[in-house]
């Protein structure tokens, strides 16, 4: 087990240093230049070259690149915004805030919303795929697949304004979307997020229905299952204590990445529902060509990636005792 984190984590630091020096030097491929941001419409040139200055830029790609991962362990000193203590990543060169400091901000919205439709799409589409196998070709398991297409095929920018016109404008059955901070009202929360939850489950839930039912029609079919039967085990009971665990393995790889991705940022839907979330500052930072808070979020994305695939890999062995962490 340890052995299996060390390398594991060696890795990751690996991974992450090569996404953060990727998106590190394109973006200097772009042709537009941050630092006008700075100075405005009218910049003299002077001012310009004081501004790449204050702000490292008129040093060498590979110097910027080392001082700016330096900081995130030990903090820097920079001229244009004073001490950044770490870890530091930088200020924006839009706003000029931190970017820890509003990756931070922001990450409450965006682990509400995550969280929150994980949990239903996770739970409905699990259920939903278990009924269809169980009642393979039979009416049930007809209209799941085909409600899975369905909810497969639709986008969330389509499926969320609709929904809050009729919900929230025409039938004033719930508030318009917004973020309120758990802590100070529970219910408030709850309420607020329930659309985003819903629309953002709809296009998940139909993934995880149809993968769900495809993988328990596999595992019914195997020898181990025909075995447990044979030995005079119930249905239900070769159902839920076999074939099901022996699915799990696909869905939890799976749902392991679409967790990762969607805490680096669920743009589209914090975008849709005007949610000010990590996703919005990514947008932002694209817009604008700022470079720090692009590494930052970038950073957010990747780790969590890394992270979660480690957890992935850790329960493999909890769910399948074939599997060992060596």
């Amino acid at each position: 087990m340890f052995r299996f984190f060390v390398r594991r984590v060696i890795g990751a630091a690996v991974i992450l240093l090569i996404i953060s020096a990727v998106t590190f030097f394109l973006f200097y491929a772009i042709p537009r230049d941050p630092a006008r941001a700075f100075c405005g419409k009218i910049c003299p040139p002077q001012n310009l070259i004081l501004i790449r200055h204050n702000l490292g830029m008129d040093e060498p790609l590979f110097v910027q690149y080392w001082h700016w991962l330096v900081g995130i362990f030990t903090g820097r000193d920079l001229v244009q915004f004073g001490q950044c203590d770490a870890p530091c990543l930088g200020y924006s060169f839009a706003t000029q805030e931190s970017v820890f400091s509003a990756i931070i901000d922001r990450f409450p919205v965006t682990i509400s919303v995550t969280m929150g439709a994980a949990v239903v799409f996770l739970s409905f589409g699990i259920i939903t795929g278990m009924i269809a196998a169980w009642q393979q070709g039979r009416p049930l398991d007809k209209i799941a697949s085909t409600t899975s297409v369905i909810g497969a095929s639709l986008q969330i920018y389509f499926v969320g304004p609709i929904v809050v016109f009729f919900v929230v404008d025409s039938m004033g059955l719930l508030p318009r979307p917004s973020y309120i901070p758990f802590t100070e009202d529970p219910l408030g929360w709850f309420v607020h997020l329930l659309i985003p939850w819903v629309v953002l489950s709809i296009i998940f839930t139909a993934n995880y229905t149809r993968m769900t039912r495809s993988v328990m029609v596999e595992q019914l079919a195997e020898d181990y299952v025909r075995t447990a039967r044979a030995k005079g085990m119930s249905s239900r009971t070769v159902f839920l204590r076999f074939a099901w665990r022996g699915a799990m393995i696909p869905i939890v790889t799976i749902f392991g990445v679409d967790l990762a991705t969607l805490f680096g940022g669920a743009i589209i839907t914090e975008q849709t529902f005007t949610l000010h979330g990590i996703g919005e500052l990514a947008v932002r930072a694209v817009q604008n060509t700022d470079l720090p808070m692009l590494l930052g979020v970038t950073l957010v994305g990747a780790f969590s990636i890394v992270v979660l695939n480690i957890v992935v890999d850790v329960l493999y062995a909890f769910i399948d005792p074939r599997v060992r962490l060596a």
